[in-house]
């Protein structure tokens, strides 16, 4: 029997990073914290731009406080990326997808591939910074003209770890450059929008190599070598969804943070005009699988407001959220008039007085609509997503930060009308972990992961409670608007 061993997990969100120690045995999986530490993104001149330094030297900072491991893998948010000189050199900071830079760039890539035929070619949902939007949005700058390599975050991050360049293959689904059916490029589409692919290092897939850490890095984190990278799930989403602890198929997933991503997992793309026109997207996962979910705007929304609020203590805002009478008012938790920064609570309370609805006025009251307003998309997201996959469900799994979000796991029951199981909360980073595992024997399939998972994971379970009318009443408030 093999005996356990130690995988470092990098896991960078939107707002913080952290590298995550996972010691996982055959009938074993146990998760900690090496280190965690902001991500904070800069606005200069020309706009908004990640730290990428801050980045990496947070995460050379975890792997020294990880201690000896058998590998490392890195996953990361998706459709950013730097750019490289023929050196190898970064070009600048990678742009912030929140950056305005892709207003009004769809129409234009639409003149040329209308949105229906890239679609049915890419099965991405439009959302305006599409990593496609990005680069044709770049194409004219002087960094692009001198730019020889794209690299995604995570692979960036890989790179100057290993100094090997890859494209991992769930990640590089997000770009709206890749074929779903035949999980490669999509040559057409790139052709089509005059974007040479030779751009973008070789594909890579879940479990494949990249590389060895560097002797400087062995020598900065004080790590033996050699200590090999493994090519994750390295878009986060991809990771967490692999650590959904499900058995079986009939379920829905909502992985929760910043974002939420409400959707199924399935075996094929659904690649239906009515599934564009409901702007669901079909993501890459582990093993030949598809994300088929909707992006929803998530628990962004609420950190907006407890930054306009001066951070104030998160159990007392639901404490206070949870007293407020149910669905007094609900806003499109999807809408893209909520994607960027600041003054959140105004415009919430804004897009409440425009369709009639009661103001909210007291913190307490705006993080009620909040969370009423996200659970109502979630039951959007998971009724719509059975009906155009044809694919129904038993149960509702809830991952991610929000899980510790009692309140709006339990609306979120209540509005589905479906039990909802929550838990992982560090999903992406087992997930990063069991694939690294795997390489290594002591996990098997993706149904031989998640039955770890259950048998090792803390999972809180909710009934839905009261019936679903009143939340079909405030979705049909919604929509008439």
């Amino acid at each position: 029997m093999s005996s356990p061993r130690s995988y470092a997990a990098v896991d960078l969100g939107a707002s913080s990073g952290r590298v995550m120690v996972g010691r996982v045995g055959p009938d074993s999986l146990e998760l900690a914290e090496a280190h965690r530490f902001a991500n904070r993104p800069v606005r200069v001149p020309e706009g908004l731009r990640w730290d990428v330094l801050a980045l990496y030297s947070g995460v050379l900072e975890g792997l020294r406080a990880a201690g000896q491991v058998a590998s490392v893998g890195v996953d990361s948010w998706a459709v950013d990326y730097g750019l490289l000189d023929g050196d190898g050199a970064l070009l600048g900071n990678p742009v912030h997808y929140r950056d305005a830079r892709t207003e009004g760039v769809a129409e234009k890539v639409w003149a040329t591939l209308p949105a229906s035929e890239l679609y049915a070619r890419t099965g991405l949902q439009y959302a305006p910074f599409n990593t496609l939007y990005q680069l044709v949005a770049a194409r004219s700058s002087a960094q692009f003209a001198h730019a020889e390599r794209l690299l995604l975050i995570p692979d960036l991050l890989s790179y100057w770890l290993t100094g090997e360049q890859g494209t991992e293959l769930t990640n590089a689904s997000t770009t709206q450059l890749i074929d779903p059916r035949t999980r490669d490029w999509s040559y057409e589409v790139a052709d089509r929008l005059g974007i040479g692919l030779g751009l973008f290092a070789p594909l890579r897939r879940p479990g494949d190599p990249a590389g060895v850490l560097r002797p400087e890095v062995l020598e900065e984190t004080g790590l033996s070598g050699p200590v090999p990278v493994t090519a994750v799930g390295s878009h986060d989403t991809a990771s967490a969804v692999a650590a959904v602890p499900a058995d079986g198929e009939r379920f829905a997933y909502i992985c929760t943070g910043t974002w939420s991503l409400a959707g199924l997992e399935l075996t094929a793309p659904v690649l239906t005009e009515e599934s564009r026109a409901a702007n669901f997207t079909n993501e890459l996962g582990l093993d030949g699988t598809v994300r088929y979910l909707r992006n929803i705007m998530g628990l962004w929304l609420l950190q907006e407001c407890v930054r306009a609020w001066g951070e104030p203590e998160l159990g007392g805002l639901l404490r206070e959220a949870a007293g407020v009478p149910a669905l007094r008012s609900v806003v499109d938790a999807g809408d893209a008039a909520f994607l960027a920064p600041g003054r959140m609570p105004e415009r919430i309370a804004e897009a409440c007085r425009a369709s009639g609805q009661p103001v909210p006025g007291t913190p307490g009251e705006i993080t009620r609509c909040i969370l009423d307003s996200l659970a109502l998309a979630h039951r959007r997201a998971v009724t719509e997503a059975q009906r155009l996959a044809d694919h129904p469900v038993d149960t509702v799994y809830v991952v991610g930060g929000g899980t510790r979000n009692a309140l709006l796991c339990q609306l979120t029951a209540d509005a589905c009308g479906l039990p909802v199981v929550a838990g992982p909360t560090e999903a992406a980073a087992l997930g990063n972990v069991l694939v690294q595992a795997r390489t290594h024997g002591l996990v098997g399939d993706l149904a031989g992961m998640r039955r770890l998972l259950v048998r090792t994971q803390p999972l809180t379970r909710y009934a839905p409670r009261g019936g679903t009318a009143r939340w079909a009443a405030a979705e049909a408030r919604l929509t008439a608007r």
